[in-house]
């Protein structure tokens, strides 16, 4: 069962990241679309901001899961440290939990968003809703509590292997 999560955790944290890294990329794109629209056509796009600033949303919180797998997240590394490997296992379970506890709220919260934001357009695409620029907080949460399990079952702490 521990195997099979874990297979489930890695197919979807990759999933996000490779998200994350398309959200990136777009946010570039149509940074340089911008400047060239701006300063060499002299027609400003006024929409490229917007979803940049979108884009980047998205990509935060879709990057995070990947944060919550590698153990870079809660840094809690002179705790970790100077505790004994029994008390590290509690350390373990205490910052998953409360890690846990924060993504729930970021869930909750982003949801009611997402929801409000429904009858609110976005400035430079009335066509489209706030919903989708929300929604990043709970389905980002949704992917990042995968992470939190799959780490806690599988720790990996990367900034402590990296730390001087």
């Amino acid at each position: 069962m521990k195997q099979m999560f874990l297979r489930l955790e890695r197919a979807t944290t990759a999933l996000s990241m490779y998200f994350a890294c398309a959200m990136l990329a777009m946010a570039a794109g149509l940074g340089v679309f911008q400047i060239l629209t701006r300063f060499v056509l002299e027609k400003p796009a006024e929409w490229t901001e917007v979803l940049i600033r979108f884009s980047l949303i998205w990509m935060v919180f879709m990057g995070i899961p990947m944060a919550f797998r590698q153990g870079a997240m809660v840094s809690v590394d002179v705790l970790y440290r100077w505790a004994s490997d029994r008390h590290k296992r509690v350390l373990d379970a205490v910052v998953m939990l409360a890690s846990l506890l924060l993504i729930a709220v970021i869930i909750i919260v982003g949801w009611d968003y997402s929801q409000r934001g429904r009858v609110q357009t976005i400035i430079g695409l009335e066509d489209y809703s706030m919903f989708w620029a929300y929604i990043a907080m709970p389905v980002g949460g949704l992917f990042a509590v995968l992470g939190i399990v799959g780490n806690f079952l599988d720790p990996k702490r990367l900034e402590l292997e990296t730390a001087q």
